[in-house]
């Protein structure tokens, strides 16, 4: 089945930086603004590089689209409104807790940014019956957690996103059903922590349990993928499913940060490497096609030579073959920014070091998947997909049965240049 295109309308920009929920949130943005001569930047405040992202393309709307109305909102834009809309360019600031509601694109005032901390309610959108469609998208992304209560050192979101609260899974459900009846063959959770998801809801259901639902009242959903978790909060009832079932992809992407325990203690981790070592041992020898992703940090505050080395060697130790290497990053208020930093060569270094260990790791894992048959989403028409271990494959556009988005074609991997994988319909 092909996805079910849009309606066609005069849709303003979304310009969505960051994560996978920050992805999510924006379709449903574009559904609340559908009409508007508007540029909508849903902004990201992970790093300093992320909120200086967010300016360039304020400054870049307002040069191609001189006309259109300007609003930021996201995790820069909640937690530094006034910072933005003292920008010349910017008409609107509207926060993370307002930006999924109408009400909010339909005032007039300039500001719209309530107190994330006393925010309770969580993706009110879903709460509605119309589903706005991931137009033009192979996967959708489905919100079903907001925010985080832990206080990792290094960490501004808490800030923009507030704390931890989760989405009923009977809301989930009918969104996933809803999207699977659009034509969209892949679901993908979000969440800002998402392995935290249920202690705040009737019953306390965990991650495992909501999964375990959405698998067996959706049966015509054919892959699911889960966003970044927390190993720590893996329990056996998640466990099992990440290795067992096979319409959960066998893509784990962890929340790691560092190899060297210090670092962790220092960063506030509730994991030691040991621990992330273990798990990833677990994960493998339960299903060998498992492919792991994680973050990882380059120069926090005190790391020394033999701390890095020991991130360093962490991505051969857990076989990371999706690396998501940031150079640390301070950010006003958090308490990394108040420890001894290392000066910002040395972390620049020392990320191209990470990413470049990352680059080899994955290259030879390519290289072991030339010659398999890999189901592929097809995610631009007859060209381009990814197979369900998240590696990106490219394909001939010429065969009539690979043109469609959305479509999943079985492609003989031929070769690869160490960044994706080429191949031919089997």
């Amino acid at each position: 089945m092909s996805i079910t295109p849009a309606a066609s309308r005069a849709d303003p920009d979304i310009i969505s930086l960051g994560c996978r929920l920050n992805i999510a949130e924006s379709e449903t943005i574009r559904a609340l603004v559908s009409g508007r001569d508007m540029v909508v930047v849903n902004s990201c405040a992970v790093t300093n590089a992320a909120v200086r992202e967010t300016r360039d393309r304020i400054h870049r709307a307002r040069r191609d689209r001189p006309q259109a109305e300007i609003v930021v909102t996201g995790c820069a834009a909640q937690i530094d409104p006034a910072g933005f809309a003292a920008m010349p360019e910017v008409d609107r600031v509207i926060g993370n807790a307002d930006k999924l509601t109408a009400a909010a694109w339909d005032s007039a005032d300039a500001v719209v940014v309530a107190d994330i901390m006393t925010v309770r309610a969580t993706a009110p959108h879903l709460a509605t019956a119309y589903v706005p469609p991931f137009s033009g998208h192979a996967r959708a992304f489905v919100e079903v957690q907001n925010g985080c209560d832990h206080r990792c050192t290094f960490c501004a979101i808490p800030f923009g996103r507030g704390n931890s609260r989760s989405v009923p899974a009977g809301a989930v459900i009918a969104r996933i059903e809803a999207l699977v009846d659009a034509g969209h063959r892949e679901i993908v959770l979000t969440g800002v922590d998402l392995t935290s998801y249920g202690p705040d809801l009737p019953g306390a259901p965990t991650l495992g349990m909501l999964v375990e639902r959405i698998l067996r009242h959706v049966p015509g959903l054919d892959r699911l993928r889960l966003s970044s978790l927390d190993g720590i909060e893996i329990d056996d009832r998640l466990f099992a499913l990440l290795t067992g079932e096979p319409r959960i992809m066998p893509h784990v992407h962890l929340s790691l940060q560092a190899g060297d325990d210090m670092v962790l203690k220092r960063m506030k981790r509730r994991h030691s490497r040991a621990q992330s070592v273990a798990l990833v041992d677990r994960l493998k020898t339960a299903r060998s096609d498992i492919a792991i992703g994680a973050d990882l940090i380059a120069g926090f505050p005190t790391e020394d030579d033999a701390m890095f080395a020991n991130t360093l060697a962490l991505i051969d130790a857990c076989d990371i073959v999706h690396g998501h290497i940031f150079t640390y990053s301070e950010r006003t208020g958090t308490p990394a920014a108040r420890m001894p930093q290392v000066a910002m060569a040395t972390r620049k270094a020392r990320a191209a070091t990470l990413r470049a260990a990352a680059a080899a790791r994955r290259s030879e894992w390519l290289a072991s998947l030339v010659g398999t048959v890999q189901p592929v989403l097809v995610e631009r028409p007859g060209t381009r997909g990814h197979a369900p271990n998240f590696a990106d494959v490219r394909f001939p556009a010429a065969h009539p049965d690979a043109t469609r988005v959305g479509d999943v074609r079985d492609i003989r991997i031929t070769a690869t240049d160490g960044l994706q994988l080429t191949g031919r319909p089997a």
